[in-house]
């Protein structure tokens, strides 16, 4: 593969390790902006490149949201460059590992997805000399910070890669914002910084989008979507640290797809507050393959643990799945209210008044959150139908199972369990 030429980000992004760079000091790198700015694959070959600079039989971290896209954006572009460049890359599929060798250095590099808080287990126990994690803005803090920590041998790096998400994300708060006490190179990169795109490519892809996705994908900025439904909840410190205390009551609030995601959502209450303590949330298209109502229902189960569940709402319209788990007959499952108008007047209020909060662990809920927004065409009194899947199952919990004129009340229902 021919490289014609770097634009000037790119060339440092891809030789800022170099002895005499001028950035060798850092001890870590994020690079995050627009869309097709050329920053993944840069990225990606100087963390193998640095990796035979600085070390031999020696193992490396590639993290992504899933191991399937991580594959796609990463693995895949790279291997035929490396592979031109005198590299031999062989894959253990099944290990989820790739080999490289180069004039008779080899390293590992171990593949991961980080898609949840359970994603963190999985990298326990590790010692590391560098990880790269792509779309990092994708992945749960506890899973970064456990891949940090893994990096202990001298002279590890990180390397991080994004495309922005809301002002209030994590990573924004604790990396970027803080990268000159972080020690962190920080690259932002435009379109404008990949010369192997044309202009009528650029202004094709401009096209697609306006407003404040149009800052996000095209400039690269972190900005809040426009017309949310919840604007109140789209910074950080709209959301809670899971309190480290006894609840009184457990709930579960459902919402349920096949193709499109399923979420439930694990509620504790405490001093009159109910906390969204832990979620469920399983998208079957980023995923690569679908799940069963059985399936689903031993997900939620292992995520409620030995809890005792007084009530569980769930999407009225999964009739299939109410069924199995009165069949089941461990929770007392109700169909909730599907009143999606009045019931986000419910939700907005109840968060206002700290009714509910919602625990910082709970990171679709928090996603969705940040773009879950009003349709701007046609009916202005619904949201549109897309990042909803996690605002749905909440406000099934604030109107079947939060609201006073329940049919039967809870407590009363909690009485019988």
């Amino acid at each position: 593969m021919n490289f014609l030429e770097f634009s000037q980000k790119q060339t440092i992004a891809l030789t800022w390790w170099v002895k005499n760079s001028g950035y060798e000091n850092f001890d870590a790198i994020i690079c995050d902006g627009s869309i097709r700015s050329g920053k993944t694959l840069c990225m990606s070959i100087s963390f193998v490149f640095w990796a035979f600079y600085k070390f031999e039989n020696s193992a490396f971290a590639l993290c992504g949201k899933t191991i399937r896209s991580l594959r796609r954006n990463v693995v895949t572009p790279i291997i035929p460059i490396l592979q031109s460049l005198g590299y031999e890359c062989k894959q253990k599929i099944s290990e989820n590992i790739l080999k490289i060798t180069y004039q008779g250095k080899s390293n590992l590099f171990y593949l991961f997805g980080g898609k949840d808080e359970s994603s963190a287990a999985l990298i326990q126990g590790m010692t590391l000399s560098g990880v790269l994690f792509d779309e990092v803005a994708l992945m749960p803090k506890s899973f970064v910070e456990q891949a940090l920590a893994r990096c202990s041998v001298n002279g590890s790096k990180f390397w991080f890669n994004c495309n922005p998400e809301y002002p209030g994300h994590w990573f924004f708060k604790e990396w970027i914002s803080k990268r000159e006490s972080r020690n962190s190179l920080y690259i932002h990169f435009t379109m404008d910084d990949n010369p192997s795109l044309s202009k009528s490519l650029k202004n094709r892809y401009k096209r697609l989008y306006s407003g404040s996705f149009y800052q996000r994908f095209i400039e690269g900025k972190w900005v809040a979507v426009e017309g949310l439904v919840y604007p109140f909840m789209s910074e950080i410190t709209a959301f809670s640290a899971p309190p480290r205390v006894s609840f009184n009551k457990f709930a579960l609030s459902c919402d349920y797809g096949i193709v499109n995601p399923t979420s439930c959502g694990l509620w504790g209450e405490y001093g009159g507050v109910w906390y969204r303590i832990d979620e469920y949330y399983y998208d079957s298209r980023k995923e690569g393959e679908t799940r069963t109502d059985d399936e689903h229902y031993m997900e939620i189960k292992k995520m409620v643990g030995g809890r005792n569940i007084q009530l569980m709402t769930v999407d009225p319209s999964a009739a299939s799945f109410i069924t199995l788990i009165r069949r089941h007959n461990e929770f007392k499952v109700v169909p909730a209210k599907n009143n999606v108008f009045e019931g986000i007047q419910e939700v907005s209020s109840a968060l206002k008044r700290g009714d509910i909060k919602i625990c910082s662990n709970c990171y679709d809920s928090m996603r969705e959150f940040s773009i879950y927004r009003w349709n701007d065409g046609g009916n202005k009194d619904s949201p549109l139908k897309e990042n909803d899947h996690a605002m749905d199952d909440i406000r099934y919990f604030v109107t079947t199972i939060l609201a006073d004129d329940y049919e039967e009340p809870f407590f009363a229902l909690a009485a019988r369990r």
